[in-house]
């Protein structure tokens, strides 16, 4: 008998005894289904992920005030002495391998123009901040150093501003009133959508930090009239982030007047370490999924070699026919372990329609992004019928081991 002839053979026995090929199948397709959600989701979720890291900025370091001490007793994060304009510059002058370097100060406020009132987020910044942060001006201009330092009242506007005061009309030259203040539109700024805990980055208004500063009192504390909430450093493609957060640390440890030994007051947070602890939990998680996919799909091949020994046992007799007529052992043995293969290939793809559909109906209904990777789908696909081969492969020997006048014989 030659393959196609085999195959003919296995498709037949497979349809004749149906219902109980179907329920040998239903592990395979459990365990590919599973890993195709498991593995879409999972994908999906980590893709979105490196969007909202990048709309941050990679290579960012966030430098914000740390814990104080009082009597003893220590405060909450930020209670620390305030970081200054002269840190800024200090990072900006004294360290090697940054890309640029922002401090930044907040406020809500109220914005008019026309007869339209919004509620936004204001954000007093330093010229580099828009590079440091992956900002992208989509039409007319940011404002420079010296425009910055004389307290101009410009302003960029993102997205969502355009749309709630402007109505989507160009807003280059308007005059808008944050809290009374009168400044003027410079810029717009691409969109940059919702962060992965649902703040829209759009709805925000940039302004020259000491101008901010200077008619809000944003960021201002009671010692410290040039002070900044948080400072962002960029660091350059290819220098170490180690490196460039120790010398950092050094540096504000001097500045601050922080003795040998003693905690810091302030704290460098780095988005690299954050996608590094990422990328190992998903190194985890996957390799849990691995173990979690093989096991249901061991268990399937399990039952994969029950069905096939079953088989063999209630063909025995057709089994001897087939050797009586002149049938060579490689035959039989072939003949069952196509059977097996094809057992586990069907289920495999019954899997795949079942978890693509899985994932499909999960991502509507959780509004999520998800990634099917084809080659997911094909490493499932051939783990089926890797295990159709090795659960298949002793009902087949054993069926071509069987004795022509005993198997004849068997009632």
């Amino acid at each position: 008998m030659n393959s196609l002839a085999s195959l003919r053979v296995a498709l037949v026995a497979l349809r004749v005894n149906a219902l109980r090929s179907a329920l040998a199948m239903l592990g395979v397709i459990i365990g590919v289904a599973s890993v195709i959600v498991l593995v879409s989701i999972s994908e999906g979720t980590k893709q979105a992920v490196e969007e909202q890291i990048a709309s941050f900025g990679a290579n960012l370091l966030i430098i914000r005030p740390g814990s104080s001490m009082f009597g003893g007793r220590r405060g909450g994060a930020g209670t620390a002495d305030p970081l200054t304009d002269g840190d800024v510059g200090a990072i900006r002058n004294e360290i090697a391998g940054l890309a640029g370097v922002s401090g930044e100060v907040s406020t809500m406020s109220t914005v008019v123009f026309g007869g339209v009132n919004w509620s936004t987020r204001i954000q007093g910044v330093n010229p580099d901040y828009f590079a440091a942060r992956g900002w992208t001006v989509a039409d007319g201009r940011a404002f420079s150093g010296a425009e910055e330092q004389s307290g101009r009242r410009y302003a960029l506007v993102g997205q969502s501003i355009v749309e709630e005061l402007f109505d989507g009309a160009d807003p280059l030259g308007q005059a808008i009133r944050i809290a009374g203040h009168p400044f003027e539109v410079i810029g717009t700024l691409e969109r940059k959508g919702e962060t992965s805990w649902g703040q829209d980055q759009d709805d925000v208004i940039f302004a020259p930090l000491n101008t901010i500063r200077q008619r809000f009192g944003a960021g201002i504390s009671v010692t410290q009239r040039d002070a900044v909430q948080t400072v962002y450093a960029d660091i350059a493609p290819g220098e170490s982030t180690g490196r460039v957060i120790a010398d950092i640390e050094n540096l504000l440890r001097i500045r601050r007047d922080i003795p040998p030994g003693a905690e810091d007051d302030f704290v460098v947070g780095s988005l690299a370490e954050f996608i590094r602890a990422r990328n190992e939990t998903e190194s985890q998680l996957g390799l849990l999924l691995a173990v979690g996919a093989g096991i249901v799909l061991l268990v399937g091949g399990i039952g994969i070699m029950n069905i096939m020994l079953v088989s063999v046992t209630e063909r025995t007799r057709e089994i001897g026919l087939r050797l009586a007529v002149g049938a060579r052992r490689r035959d039989i043995r072939n003949q069952f372990l196509i059977e097996s293969i094809v057992l586990c290939l069907v289920g495999g793809l019954a899997g795949l329609v079942a978890g693509v559909a899985g994932t499909l109906v999960y991502a509507e209904v959780g509004q999520l992004e998800i990634v099917i990777d084809p080659v997911i789908v094909a490493i499932a696909i051939g783990a089926s019928g890797l295990v159709g081969i090795f659960f298949g492969l002793y009902p087949a020997h054993r069926a071509s081991r069987l004795d022509p006048i005993e198997a004849l014989r068997f009632e």
